[in-house]
């Protein structure tokens, strides 16, 4: 199984956010990534924006 992960300098943000959150499983890593989403950037959880995150994610390990 292939490590996944979500950047967030890859969602648009106002905040310049710079967090990169990486898991072996996509559904850890969508519920790491929507929760904070919903706690640094007031996302709200909805089945269209974890629809969104799902998107957003890559396999391998976020660049440095």
């Amino acid at each position: 199984m292939a490590r996944k992960y979500v950047d967030c300098r890859d969602y648009p943000s106002d905040e310049k956010c710079t967090v990169a959150i990486s898991a072996d499983s996509e559904e850890e890593l969508i519920a790491a990534a929507v929760q904070h989403a919903v706690a640094v950037h007031k996302e709200k959880d909805t089945p269209e924006f974890r629809k969104q995150m799902r998107e957003l994610v890559k396999e391998g390990t976020p660049p440095g």
